[in-house]
């Protein structure tokens, strides 16, 4: 925001420049004037119970007392925090507060520090427990707006008020999460038991709090997930080339604003409806969209709820030219009533429109479809066809590794084109993110156990995003520390989000989020919380590093596990076609000349392509050779017998058998 825009308040003869609708609570905060309250909480929104924040503003008619944790700055003003008038009020409502409540800390601590000993007045409903409900509404106040929940209300009125759960009974959408027992001032609400039985409940809860705490402080300077989900990487992605367009040609596209997190958060999305997650989780990254009208298939005119869509469903749309938020509702609703997955099923479509492009495929060899790139009506046939396992679908659903080998074998298609454009490593099909120039998101899907998984893919956002790991040698060290610790949190069960979506800041003004590794902490407290063994992050590390090595052993004795199986499709390298190159033609000249050492002028598309291939095909090769060696693997991608025995599971079988492959 311009300086033209800040507005100049003086507070105690102290001048500060804030933004438009500051409260004077924060503004005075700036210029450490202490302002006492009961119940404020940067965690929610200002509610004024207490109104012991009371204070004098003057905006030019003269003064006026108003409760400054509430009252918005929308123009020059002074502000007096300690006038006569002020601290009469202040005490007035402590001998009150006093009155009602004569034995809650803290309340008898704000009462002495004001001077008053004793109230004036007595209350009927006097209540002498230390640690009474002092209505300040705090607890109702986190659970609707930090929790996203309404467990807790208020009920009643006048004297009768009281703070309950909905019908005075429980409430079966608590998960006990704890936030308005931590949050609470007097400690009237406190967890008196634990179904799970863990080790340590309250260090399993502050550790789960530190992460309600920074979704609600953060989130929405961040990554807004509580609002519009994951959807909200749909810009990210588009702004920074990152975005698959057309089978992962292309990395951005004019049109996506149609299908971006703007529309759907204002259009479509409806909070606090059911949509898969589990109740009370306060990164709340699931979207639902109810009342949604189908179109086509079995329930073609019904209303049903659509749950998400997530990113990759809304990538996965670009990735098959399609910009129609409708479609992308339909095909996410019909992808998880038939139990197809939305990542394969797009990803597989757009090889698929590919192929029909450049000939591959023709309208015979689809039983009638037009699969061309955008053909959104096309596109909801086959998908119903792969339902029915009928026409084409029979085909298409059996994936992009299957299609390779049929089209090579019944249509007489290029093996070695097919291989390139054909997006799946492992047999699993590329999630949508374009890695061309991403190094370390290239080894991270080529070297994932499982293949290019969605979970692998944050990778990308490090190297391409944030520039957090801007050099060969942090790419490896990501590509070693990365895949390991997010194998411990499907080990232990555990949702990566509170790891690497929303951090502590770095700056605290412009909450630049800090790296993700900062965060691990959290998880060895939620571990020792649960079970009661102390970790620290390397003991973590070297947990999920036995599973991992475990798995690689595992994929050996299924015939897979080498170097040979993490080989990548080499449009995850980069550009297959020519029209791919002159799209970014300025970015791999550059390239070229400074990283390769050619001179590109003069040269053809054709030759530049060739040259950039032969330098990013080595690249990769010499990030398995580093990657590889970090690990304590061969070069040839099999973990040593001397590895295995580090990690304590050198059981005989799995030594024998990395021996036998010249582990």
């Amino acid at each position: 925001m311009s300086d033209q825009q800040l507005i100049k308040v003086e507070i105690d003869g102290k001048s500060v420049e804030v933004e438009p609708e500051t409260t004077v609570f924060e503004a005075a905060a700036k210029v450490d004037v202490n302002i006492p309250a009961l119940c404020h909480s940067e965690l929610v929104e200002p509610y004024a119970s207490c109104r012991l924040c009371m204070v004098e503003v003057d905006e030019g008619d003269g003064p006026r007392l108003v409760t400054s944790c509430n009252y918005p700055v929308r123009g020059p003003l002074t502000v007096t925090t300690d006038s006569d008038r002020v601290t009469r009020t202040r005490k007035t409502i402590l001998e009150l507060l006093l009155a009602r409540w004569p034995e809650v800390k803290p309340i008898m601590d704000m009462a002495k520090f004001f001077n008053v000993d004793k109230p004036r007045f007595q209350h009927p409903l006097a209540d002498c427990n230390p640690n009474a409900c002092i209505l300040c509404g705090l607890c109702v106040q986190v659970c609707s707006q930090g929790v996203l929940e309404d467990v807790v209300n208020f009920s009643g009125r006048a004297t009768e008020r009281r703070i309950s759960m909905p019908y005075g009974g429980e409430n079966p959408h608590c998960t006990g999460c704890g936030a308005c027992v931590e949050i609470c001032p007097t400690d009237a609400i406190r967890l008196t038991d634990d179904p799970n039985g863990p080790a340590d409940p309250d260090m399993v809860r502050r550790a789960g709090m530190r992460v309600t705490r920074e979704m609600i402080l953060l989130d929405r300077k961040q990554s807004n997930l509580r609002d519009v989900g994951t959807a909200h990487l749909i810009e990210t992605m588009n702004e920074n080339d990152l975005l698959p367009v057309m089978n992962f040609r292309f990395g951005s596209h004019d049109d996506v604003q149609q299908i971006g997190s703007d529309v759907f958060g204002k259009k479509y999305f409806e909070l606090g409806k059911p949509d898969g997650c589990w109740l009370g989780c306060t990164v709340s990254c699931c979207k639902a969209v109810p009342g949604f009208q189908l179109s086509t298939g079995p329930y073609k005119g019904e209303r049903v709820l659509v749950e998400g869509p997530e990113y990759e469903t809304l990538a996965g749309a670009a990735n098959m030219g399609i910009f129609d938020p409708e479609f992308v509702l339909e095909y996410k609703f019909y992808c998880d009533t038939y139990g197809i997955d939305a990542i394969s099923f797009s990803s597989s479509v757009a090889f698929a429109m590919e192929c029909f492009e450049i000939g591959i495929l023709d309208p015979e060899r689809t039983e009638g479809l037009e699969l061309v790139f955008g053909a959104a009506d096309e596109v909801l046939q086959l998908l119903h066809l792969m339902a029915k396992g009928q026409g084409f679908g029979r085909i298409a659903g059996k994936g992009i590794r299957f299609m390779k080998y049929y089209f090579e074998e019944h249509y007489d298609a290029d093996s070695g084109l097919l291989q390139d454009i054909g997006m799946e490593a492992k047999g699993l099909e590329y999630s949508q993110y374009v890695t061309k120039d991403s190094l370390a998101q290239q080894g991270g899907y080529g070297m994932a156990l499982k293949g290019a998984h969605h979970d692998e893919a944050w990778l990308v956002l490090m190297d391409k995003v944030m520039d957090q790991i801007p050099n060969f040698k942090d790419k490896v060290e990501a590509l070693y520390y990365f895949p390991i610790w997010r194998t411990w949190f499907g080990l232990c069960g555990l949702c990566r989000l509170p790891w690497n979506e929303v951090e502590p800041a770095d700056n605290p003004e412009t909450d630049e989020p800090a790296k993700v590794p900062e965060h691990v902490q959290n998880y060895c407290e939620l571990f020792e919380g649960v079970t009661g063994k102390g970790q620290k992050p390397d003991d973590l590390l070297e947990m999920s590093e036995r599973m991992y090595n475990f798995q690689r052993v595992f994929n050996l004795r299924m015939g897979y596990g080498k170097r040979e199986h993490d080989a990548v499709p080499y449009r995850s390298l980069g550009p297959v076609i020519k029209e791919e190159y002159e799209s970014r033609a300025d970015r791999y000249d550059s390239q070229l000349a400074d990283e390769v050492g050619v001179d590109p002028s003069g040269m053809s598309t054709e030759d530049k392509m060739a040259a950039l291939r032969e330098y990013r095909e080595e690249a990769y090769e010499k990030l398995l050779d580093a990657v590889y060696k970090k690990r304590g693997w061969t070069k040839d991608g099999v973990p040593k017998a001397k590895t295995l025995k580090s990690l304590g599971i050198d059981f005989p079988d799995l030594v024998n058998l990395v021996k036998k492959h010249g582990g």
